[in-house]
């Protein structure tokens, strides 16, 4: 696969995570427990950042919240997890900035939403304060617009310039511009108070696809600060995850963007994990990056009318799941790994060669044995009741083989 060309951008750091340029793509995900319960956010924290969760966002919106903070990434550390937090502030971040220093030193970075911080009130500079405490403790800032919470005297001078215009542009359109506008002007403002250009990350957040893709085309075009891309409301079960996946898969294909979260409404009690490991396979998808091992699985048809394919593949997934944590660590290069499990003989051979290992399960009607292939050769058939488990053996002295150990991959 031809490598994906990268949008050219500033490189800022987070919290030690390399964001922009050349680096990966990082992935970040947020909380939603209430930051001032310090247990509980650490908890999830330590959930995500074993998920994948590069950089992790939290809501920081009250005393008590700030006052939490240190708490929480003094615990992370004493846990031993070293994922960057970000604070996300609305309205009083100037304030809790200003009043819990503590607060400002411990977070990573910075989240300003210039919709609704007052920038462009004289006698209220709110943006300006943030910025200055950006300076002293010398932390990143994303400046992040959001659709549903635009700065509503600029949209409204826009909308007004455009209504004199022989040819205006449609409400819609003219949103949009408005949202490239406030990201642009926010971080011009911010250059103009002291802040370093390295120190920016910009977001233009939209809930639509089609809406999204057409505002970081626009900005990635007129800036080259790096770019956090995601829809600001993905939505639920697979109609977030559709919507996030063809609104990233577009932009990413395209070089834009430099971190990414995908925004899902989780179920009541659900796992919040869920949205590190969908934007994991979107860049594994893409080539991007990789994280675990790809299993390859047939969708099964009349030819395989036992289910016995679909819960070995299921087994087979779980397992690498379960393992790269282990392997991680001791095996360089297993996270691109690929397994092929499939259910018959038409695509099955075909599938398991093209694989590093694979598996063609017998169809119905076929005869009762599982071919295995190795780095596309035949190297053994299995029969019986066993064939998984004798499968996961095959695979475990592959992994060892192939991929060795990671200390003997670095020397």
């Amino acid at each position: 696969m031809a490598a994906i060309a990268r949008r050219k951008s500033i490189v800022a750091e987070v919290g030690g995570v390399k964001v922009g340029g050349t680096h990966p793509i990082v992935v970040q995900s947020m909380t939603n427990t209430d930051t001032a319960d310090v247990t509980g956010t650490v908890n999830q924290v330590m959930a995500l950042a074993q998920a994948g969760s590069e950089l992790v966002r939290v809501t920081v919106n009250t005393e008590e919240a700030a006052a939490a903070v240190p708490k929480i990434v003094a615990a992370l550390q004493m846990f031993g997890v070293e994922v960057p937090i970000v604070g996300d502030f609305h309205y009083n971040g100037h304030l809790l900035l200003k009043k819990y220093p503590e607060c400002a030193r411990a977070l990573a970075k910075y989240r300003i939403n210039p919709g609704n911080v007052n920038i462009g009130k004289k006698h209220d500079d709110n943006f300006r304060t943030m910025i200055e405490c950006a300076i002293e403790y010398d932390k990143p800032v994303r400046i992040g617009v959001n659709w549903g919470s635009l700065d509503q005297a600029l949209l409204t001078r826009m909308m007004d310039e455009n209504s004199a215009l022989s040819e205006p542009l449609d409400a819609n359109e003219v949103t949009r511009n408005a949202i490239v506008a406030s990201a642009l002007l926010s971080a011009e403002a911010a250059v103009s108070y002291g802040l370093r250009p390295d120190q920016i990350i910009l977001s233009a957040k939209v809930s639509k696809v089609q809406d999204l893709i057409a505002v970081y085309r626009d900005l990635a075009a007129r800036c080259e600060y790096p770019l956090h891309v995601g829809l600001t409301e993905a939505g639920m079960g697979s109609k977030g995850i559709v919507a996030t996946t063809a609104a990233l898969a577009v932009l990413l294909q395209e070089g834009i963007g430099d971190t990414i979260r995908a925004s899902l409404t989780p179920m009541p009690n659900g796992d919040r994990t869920e949205e590190v490991i969908v934007c994991q396979q979107v860049l594994q998808s893409l080539g991007l990056r990789s994280f675990t091992p790809q299993v390859t699985a047939c969708p099964g048809c009349g030819r395989t009318t036992s289910t016995f394919f679909q819960e070995m593949a299921d087994q087979i997934q779980r397992y690498l799941k379960e393992q790269m944590p282990v392997w991680k660590e001791s095996h360089a290069g297993v996270e691109e790994m690929t397994v092929a499990v499939m259910g018959c003989v038409v695509n099955g051979p075909g599938e398991s060669k093209h694989s590093n290992i694979g598996i063609s399960l017998p169809g119905t009607f076929e005869e009762p044995v599982a071919p295995v292939y190795v780095d596309g050769r035949l190297t053994r058939t299995l029969r019986g009741e066993r064939i998984v488990e004798e499968f996961i053996a095959i695979l475990n002295d592959y992994v060892t083989a192939r991929y060795g150990r990671r200390e003997a991959a670095v020397s």
